[in-house]
């Protein structure tokens, strides 16, 4: 696999994030306009509303691209998804001779606004990071409890909520909740002071099931991946997780970058999940390579002040990939459907500098960073910007997912104060 050349001038560089092996899906709209679907190439973003209604594509006896996200496509399943990247790879690839008929359906990037690119379903947030779970049991209970005796045999999630998720720039409000210090006897309603982020990448569902799934056949019902940011308020978390986990703290926000980056874009970059401690039991064993090589970064500006890039780390660290996460999850007989996001978990590394969150990254606020500015951080301050970063690199190209970026706001004056 190297590079295939574009018509599109600026999706031929090797850097470039989306190059003709790409072709990421979108929702954007332009000037106001009402948002349609579209495919990023290059610095150019594809109309697919339009090239549907002018006959350009035609996929289906009934349109998959006049509403304003791709479930419609994404519940065809993988022959409808293999036959658009096929039709739109010809429609862009160098000396295509339909390039009259497509080049009025382009604009540019930089005039566009990006939309959710899919309605959500359902919302599930998994805990399958070995690295960030074993620096967080340890904070919590020491290295020889960190991780609690199910962890290796099976995901360990929580069902979120799917109004949460929202596409990369929008702004983020502090929350409030109940926080309970040790040396206080009862909780007090306040705004959290110990918001933090998680680095994660996203599986969206395709094709619905109903019953059991087998690993493969989970992993053909996912549609593609999204960069995601599951906001954690640390401080409501540890007042309210026992007995029954996350609740209010991981409520106020989910944040995924604006493209769906597809499996076969992202197919080259295929690798194994770690070694395993443990055999899983069959419905869960591993069947050949089903995570991603991706690189990771999360960068943290002060309003207005430069970005301090504070951690780098790689998809390829999760010990579980979202194949098994989606099979685990259909084990009780859930019904998975079309628009289900399934988050990853928090994505660390073994280093220091490679830790998904800031829980890790100050090690519970015991060791505050320092930025590039020369301001500190244990945990996120109103004003500052988080952003996530990924790419696929080899093969003479890159394959990116745009940013996934938001800005804290400060909490919402108390409704419930006399």
């Amino acid at each position: 696999m190297t590079l295939s050349k574009s018509w599109v001038a600026s999706a031929n560089s090797a850097k470039h994030p989306f190059p003709l092996n790409n072709l990421p899906y979108g929702v954007f709209s332009v000037d106001g306009s009402e948002p349609h679907c579209g495919v990023a190439i290059g610095d150019m973003i594809l109309d697919l509303t339009l090239a549907e209604s002018d006959g350009v594509i035609d996929l289906d006896d009934e349109p998959l691209f006049d509403l304003p996200f791709w479930n419609p496509l994404m519940e065809q399943g993988p022959a409808v998804w293999a036959a658009l990247r096929n039709r739109l790879t010809s429609l862009l690839a160098e000396g295509a001779q339909e390039r009259d008929a497509v080049e009025p359906l382009m604009v540019a990037q930089a005039d566009a606004e990006m939309h959710m690119p899919f309605a959500v379903s359902e919302y599930t947030d998994f805990y399958s990071g070995r690295h960030h779970a074993q620096n967080v049991g340890t904070m919590f209970r020491g290295p020889e409890n960190a991780l609690p005796p199910n962890w290796p045999h099976m995901p360990i999630g929580y069902n979120g909520r799917a109004s949460s998720v929202v596409v990369s720039g929008t702004e983020i409000r502090r929350p409030w909740g109940q926080l309970k210090s040790p040396d206080h006897d009862r909780p007090a309603f306040l705004p959290s002071r110990r918001f933090d982020i998680e680095l994660e990448m996203g599986a969206i569902v395709g094709t619905p099931s109903e019953g059991l799934v087998s690993v493969q056949e989970a992993y053909d019902m996912i549609f593609g991946y999204v960069l995601l940011n599951d906001w954690s308020a640390r401080d409501i978390q540890a007042w309210e997780y026992q007995p029954l986990g996350p609740f209010q703290s991981k409520a106020t926000a989910t944040s995924i970058s604006p493209w769906i980056v597809t499996k076969a874009a992202l197919e080259p970059f295929r690798c194994n999940t770690p070694a395993r401690e443990v055999e899983l039991l069959d419905h869960l064993r591993d069947c050949g390579p089903m995570l991603y090589d991706i690189d990771l970064e999360i960068t943290m500006a002060p309003r207005g002040k430069q970005a301090t890039t504070i951690a780098r780390t790689n998809y390829k660290q999760m010990y579980f990939s979202a194949a098994q996460q989606l099979a685990h999850h259909a084990t009780s007989g859930c019904p998975m459907n079309t628009g289900d996001l399934l988050g990853s978990g928090t994505i660390s590394g073994p280093n220091k500098s490679e830790r998904g969150s800031l829980l890790e990254l100050s090690w519970g606020g015991k060791e505050p960073l320092i930025l590039d500015s020369g301001e500190t951080r244990s945990f996120i301050e109103d004003g500052d910007t988080l952003r996530l970063s990924g790419a696929a690199k080899g093969h003479g190209y890159t394959i990116g997912f745009g940013e996934c970026t938001g800005t804290v706001l400060p909490a919402l004056e108390n409704p419930y104060a006399q």
